[in-house]
């Protein structure tokens, strides 16, 4: 297939793509290669996969319409994997107009290219940041997403909506996937697992936030990119069980899913902290902190919708999972 990835030079949208790749499908990554975040770390990502002759990259800004409608009148892209996008809860607080322009403006700008040029299958993420101030755990994609707790978790909320209407509007088969915390390696240096072992080297203190006492559905990124890969092959269709008199919010009378895609075996913080500490062979120093505003205790997926639609359940340990990324933290770094 021609299959389009936004993000390529992202984390997951790197593995993603290399993934593809290497199943023999044609691959147009997309980035803007911002710099959020280290953008040599991007490139050297990219530098991974750009000798491939089936990889095309193009740098361009989601928000920009014309742009967007260019590359997908050229391309025709049998499928479209959107992982665009301004990522981060805390910095949504900082910056809330780039969450606008690329998570809510960018990915019209998909949908409007996918409708217009008869795309077979939209995949694109959500976030367990959509739950926000519900507590009921495993969280059900069937359950109440009615109250982020921050600008970010509210555009992904948004682009649920906004795909829901495509796919009742035009017959677009949209397949939405709430992420939790993902790690391994090239991963965001903005997140928990880059930051605490670039200190422990350093010999610093890690920030461990709401004084140790959070618990994370953590999941390796190789099983996110599985479970992406095999939604490529499935689109989504209309459930027949959906029921206009008590609708469930992840499916509907219209070719549209919603999926959990996480570990399913949430782990303390405190856990996590102890696996990169034994990967590293350093003890770690800890300053203990108050809860971030926008942030949540807890995390939990329940992903028996996922498992039953494509087979597959995340199952990387986080003893491994932090183990592969010291690896290769340690060999990219040289430290």
């Amino acid at each position: 297939m021609k299959i389009l990835v936004t993000g390529a030079a992202g984390f997951i949208g790197f593995h993603l793509s290399k993934r593809l790749l290497d199943e023999g499908h044609e691959v147009c990554g997309l980035d803007i290669m911002n710099d959020y975040y280290d953008v040599t770390l991007k490139q050297a990502r990219l530098n991974q996969i750009t000798s491939h002759n089936q990889f095309s990259f193009v740098q361009i800004d989601l928000a920009d319409r014309h742009a967007i409608e260019q590359l997908f009148q050229e391309w025709q892209f049998d499928c479209v994997v959107n992982l665009a996008a301004q990522a981060g809860v805390r910095y949504s607080i900082e910056n809330p107009h780039s969450y606008i322009d690329s998570n809510i403006t960018g990915f019209l700008h998909i949908l409007e290219g996918c409708r217009h040029h008869n795309v077979g299958h939209l995949i694109y993420a959500s976030s367990s940041s959509v739950y926000g101030l519900d507590e009921a755990m495993p969280f059900d994609e069937a359950q109440s997403t009615d109250h982020p707790m921050a600008l970010y978790g509210a555009t992904k909320k948004a682009n649920e909506m906004m795909a829901h209407s495509y796919s009742n509007l035009y017959d677009l088969p949209t397949t939405g996937l709430r992420f939790f915390t993902v790690y391994g390696p090239w991963g965001r240096p903005d997140m928990a697992l880059f930051l605490f072992t670039k200190a422990i080297l350093s010999q610093q203190p890690i920030k461990v936030f709401n004084n140790g006492q959070m618990i994370r559905d953590f999941t390796f990124v190789d099983d996110i990119v599985e479970g992406i890969a095999r939604l490529v092959h499935k689109p989504a269709t209309a459930d027949d069980k959906f029921d206009g008199l008590a609708p469930n919010s992840a499916i509907s009378s219209k070719p549209f899913r919603i999926f959990n895609i996480g570990n399913g075996q949430p782990v303390p913080l405190m856990d996590y902290i102890k696996a990169l500490e034994d990967a590293l062979g350093i003890e770690a120093i800890k300053e203990f902190l108050p809860m971030q505003p926008g942030d949540v205790a807890a995390t939990n997926a329940d992903t028996s919708r996922l498992y039953d639609w494509v087979g597959f359940k995340p199952d990387t340990s986080v003893k491994d999972g932090v183990a592969r990324f010291v690896d290769w933290y340690r060999t990219y770094y040289g430290s």
